[in-house]
């Protein structure tokens, strides 16, 4: 138990001796291992996920459970455990880290996990790995409808109200070996998968995507991509800016954006306008210009924007207008009316997808789930919706910080950050991967956490912050009921 400050009075002068509450839980005797330490077992029930504690507190209050009965597509395969406890199963484990069902073998017996699950062991590996195999294209529309669901639930809560947002979508590649069906040689000339994906900048998060053959992406398929937005964005969203590279420039795609009243900016590797000689103007250290032009076989011309670089001894970044010329261009097809220094400005913010995509690969985007495409396809969406369910946390744990800044200072200096300004990594070590001992007490689970555990001030507080918003939504729905 943490001591008051107590005031001492020295030499005439009175001082204040404070104590931080992080030391007093951190402090402890110092217990010697050597190689002759004794060692044994405890009969305790021990897990190295007391995290997931946060993670079914955080569920239940954006309504997971009846979210998922409203929009998940059971397969035919129906299991003993049910399709939800199913698929909320595959979403812990990746949620702890674990990118491939047969990893569920190191986890069975943990009493965490059992204990959420409702089972007294996880069922074998074989039972999972049955019912993702069962999984389609149907379950994989189902899951990105539940994320558009969701989200709207979190924005809700953590009072997030964007009128405008940015979406950048991208590609990567999946590196397959044997026969894995979809698998197509691409760039590199190595065999694989091709899936996109498409990020809200604003957020961080995953809106929509999926998983491809190893082939460039066609214009009709980002069309497709385009026309689920409307469905997956919160009805505050207004405006719309969609910012890709140059594999994603078309006419489709560009007629797409117009039809549902977004803007656009779209890098460009297929065509060559020409840019007046006198429409040249500098900023900052670049030269821009603009022009109106229409590509074959598109319907009617564009703007384009170009900013002009003068060429290092290294490789050139992008397309050659001019081969006898000293310069490489960067070259943009865009509906915006702003200056060309502008709009490219505004593109170059999309260099943040890169990270997010290298995250969503560590996070099991790369993992060969089964030789089939069609659960290729499912698992992929499982795996976005576990690195969304992450970061929706980190959101909510953002605005527990705001929510907090009214609190005195010495209230404020003992709360520990716990997810926001971390990557889904280091997430894991803060607030995750927390010893927990799990007893039962007048037959009900109860959860404990070590005093000598300085992650688990933090936890505590998240947690606590969770419980306070349970109850507030609690109270809403009481009326209704009613």
């Amino acid at each position: 138990m943490v001591k008051k400050s107590s005031t001492k009075k020295v030499k005439g002068k009175h001082r204040k001796a404070t104590t931080k509450k992080s030391e007093a839980l951190v402090a402890g005797p110092i217990i010697p291992i050597t190689p002759n330490t004794p060692y044994g077992q405890c009969s305790e029930r021990l897990s190295a996920f007391g995290g997931l504690l946060a993670l079914v507190k955080f569920l239940e209050l954006i309504s997971f459970e009846e979210l998922f009965a409203q929009h998940y597509v059971r397969p035919k395969r129906q299991p003993k455990l049910g399709s939800y406890r199913m698929v909320a199963g595959i979403l812990m484990l990746l949620f702890i880290g674990f990118q491939r069902l047969g990893h569920f073998a190191y986890v069975r017996m943990d009493p965490m996990l059992c204990g959420i699950l409702g089972v007294a062991s996880l069922p074998v590996v074989s039972t999972f790995w049955r019912y993702l195999r069962s999984m389609a294209e149907s379950q994989s529309k189902a899951l990105i409808g539940l994320g558009g669901a969701l989200r709207a639930k979190v924005w809700a809560l953590c009072q997030l109200k964007y009128r405008s947002i940015h979406i950048d979508i991208d590609t990567t590649t999946t590196t397959v070996y044997g026969q894995i069906e979809g698998g197509r040689m691409g760039q590199g000339g190595h065999k694989g998968l091709r899936p996109v994906l498409c990020f809200i900048n604003e957020t961080r998060e995953y809106l929509c995507g999926s998983q491809r053959q190893g082939t460039t992406i066609t214009n009709q398929e980002m069309v497709e991509q385009i026309r689920q937005f409307p469905k997956l964005l919160p009805k505050e969203v207004k405006k719309v800016q969609v910012r890709a590279d140059g594999e994603f420039i078309g006419w489709n795609g560009i007629q797409a954006c117009e039809e549902a009243g977004y803007t656009y900016i779209i890098g460009n590797r297929r065509c060559t306008p020409v840019f007046k000689k006198n429409g040249w103007y500098r900023h900052g250290e670049y030269d821009y210009n603009q022009t109106e032009y229409q590509p074959h076989q598109w319907s009617q011309a564009r703007r384009f924007v170009v900013m002009r670089l003068r060429k290092q001894p290294v490789a050139e970044r992008q397309l050659s207008l001019l081969v006898q010329e000293n310069y490489s261009y960067r070259v943009f097809v865009t509906n915006e009316t702003k200056k060309a220094h502008l709009v490219i400005a505004e593109y170059d913010g999309r260099a943040g997808v890169e990270p997010l995509i290298g995250e969503a690969q560590r996070e099991g985007v790369l993992a060969i789930a089964s030789k089939k495409f069609a659960t290729h396809h499912a698992f992929f969406q499982v795996v976005m919706l576990a690195y969304n369910i992450w970061r929706w946390m980190k959101l909510l744990a953002g605005h527990q910080q705001q929510s907090t800044q009214k609190d005195t200072v010495a209230e404020r200096a003992q709360r520990v950050s716990v997810l926001p300004e971390h990557t889904l990594r280091i997430a894991r070590l803060k607030m995750l991967f927390v010893a927990a001992k799990l007893c039962v007490h007048s037959n009900r689970g109860q959860v404990y956490y070590s005093i000598h555990e300085a992650r688990a001030t933090g936890l505590i507080d998240f947690m606590k912050y969770l419980d306070k918003r349970r109850a507030e939504r609690m109270d809403e729905l009481r009326p209704l009921a009613a």
